[in-house]
């Protein structure tokens, strides 16, 4: 390029300074694609020393591969298509190469230069686009967070509108039976600690109510406690609710969902009747529990959770797994602690209290005038064998309070069942009107029954003719209070 001269100062002089002010990179190709000049922020941005690529072919340096490694033909290039077309090129998202080797994202134009109608080169500017790509990327994730935020938000909405009904419908745990109080014990015990705890008891013996009272006094009282019902999920429909999905992933996942297990992290998730969980299935929960990670339907995304799990049933798993109708290594992947609850039978002290918490309640919510539970009504509750436990009275003083249409004494009599005088008839009528037994006769009273009925089964527990059948009651329960009365198979 000629000198010409402005006060002393070459016109080269001055374009390289332009040139070098410039801060996007900047460099010339004559008609055959060999460098004329680079500019300094195309010698920043791409490692490059200027006399080693002056007058050498650019794209062998910077261009010769895509991004994944294939091979980039110089007759496929844009920016040496400006030297035979004549026209104008621009890509917004290509990579450069740099001199160590490693991949620069950018966007760059490649401008022809015509000479007296003569194609003598090309000016090819560029701007390394690292810094924006990083941003996006970074909106995009805040976007993809804030849209997960949202329809988390959502579901614990949703979640919470159908566990406040729960919550109002059973309160706080209720009584002081010595019964009770070993439950109660077993839950302070466990609730600071992060073992699986698994809740045995009938059904309506208040399993939530536990699991709500491990959850509360636990380190993860100000997470979720969100529960599944295991026995309402259809088949097809288990891993999207455990694990969600993203839109697409089947036949009306219509938009992203968020699984129960996400929901619940850095909280409790509570398995309710996890015996009916259907075999094919366990085993993908029990992975998820153990590698504390899952993929929701359709992603390839691992999520990363840190729940406790507090699981309930009213089958005796132990007897399923015999069966082979539960996995042994997900029944001791559950059972780390277990915690019994006892039968509404059994706390007989504490139907009062009851009774009067849920007339309490039905009187509120029924709008009616404040009835009251006299002795009467307390000596037939408690003489009463509540096979549906707790939920069965709750049913039935709110069945009361309905029937209930004047005065201020509740009508028991039409709720209790049709068969309720049978029942008692059961419980012993000599027993009735003899002597009240002390505790103490009470409790051998009780171990000499377990005894016999163990005797009569030939010391079986469960299946037909156990002695677990002969009692009417589970045979988890029934291996407890084996225990508990310290009754063992004589050598």
């Amino acid at each position: 390029m000629e000198e010409i001269n402005f006060g002393g100062e070459s016109l080269r002089h001055r374009q390289q300074l332009i040139l070098n002010a410039a801060g996007e990179g900047i460099y010339g190709l004559d008609s055959n694609g060999a460098a004329t000049f680079v500019n300094a922020a195309a010698i920043r941005i791409l490692g490059w020393v200027e006399e080693k690529v002056i007058g050498v072919t650019l794209h062998d340096l910077h261009h010769h591969t895509h991004e994944d490694g294939s091979p980039y033909l110089k007759e496929d290039c844009p920016i040496y298509a400006a030297l035979k077309d004549g026209e104008v090129h621009q890509v917004s998202d290509d990579v450069f190469w740099h001199a160590d080797g490693h991949a620069v994202p950018v966007e760059y134009t490649s401008t022809p230069i015509w000479e007296e109608g003569n194609l003598n080169g090309a000016v090819v500017v560029f701007r390394d686009i690292s810094e924006r790509l990083k941003i996006e990327k970074e909106r995009q994730e805040a976007f993809e967070e804030i849209k997960s935020l949202k329809e988390q938000l959502e579901q614990e909405r949703d979640y919470l509108r159908d566990e406040i009904n729960i919550t109002a419908n059973f309160g706080e745990i209720i009584g002081e039976s010595q019964a009770l109080r070993r439950t109660l014990s077993q839950i302070e015990a466990v609730a600071k600690t992060p073992t699986s705890v698994l809740i045995l008891g009938e059904s309506g013996v208040g399993k939530e109510m536990v699991a709500r009272a491990i959850h509360m006094n636990s380190e993860r009282s100000h997470h979720s406690l969100v529960k599944v019902n295991c026995a309402s999920i259809p088949k097809d429909l288990f891993e999207s609710e455990f694990f969600g999905h993203i839109k697409g992933a089947f036949t009306g996942a219509h938009r992203d969902r968020i699984g129960r297990m996400q929901l619940a992290n850095k909280g409790t998730l509570f398995l309710d009747e996890v015996g009916e969980i259907p075999l094919d299935l366990q085993g993908k929960l029990l992975r998820a529990l153990q590698e504390s990670e899952f993929e929701r339907v359709g992603d390839e995304k691992t999520v990363k959770v840190d729940v406790r799990i507090i699981a309930a049933t009213n089958r005796d798993l132990a007897e399923e797994v015999k069966q082979g109708r539960f996995r042994e290594d997900l029944y001791y992947r559950l059972s780390v602690f277990p915690v019994e609850v006892p039968p509404l039978r059994e706390r007989v002290l504490d139907i009062p209290p009851l009774a009067q918490h849920f007339l309490n309640l039905s009187c509120q919510q029924l709008s009616r005038s404040n009835l009251k539970l006299t002795q009467v009504h307390i000596d037939r509750l408690k003489r009463h064998l509540w096979p549906g436990n707790i939920r069965e009275l709750k049913n039935v003083i709110e069945r009361s309070v309905i029937l209930t249409t004047g005065g201020r004494s509740l009508n028991l009599e039409l709720s209790l069942p049709t068969d309720s005088k049978k029942r008692l008839e059961v419980v012993n009528p000599a027993w009735e009107e003899g002597e009240v037994l002390t505790d103490r006769e009470f409790w051998l009273l009780a171990k000499a029954n377990l005894t016999k009925a163990m005797r009569k089964a030939n010391w079986k527990i469960s299946g037909p003719n156990g002695a677990a059948e002969l009692l009417g009651i589970k045979p988890s329960t029934l291996a407890y209070r084996l225990s508990q009365y310290e009754i063992k198979k004589p050598a």
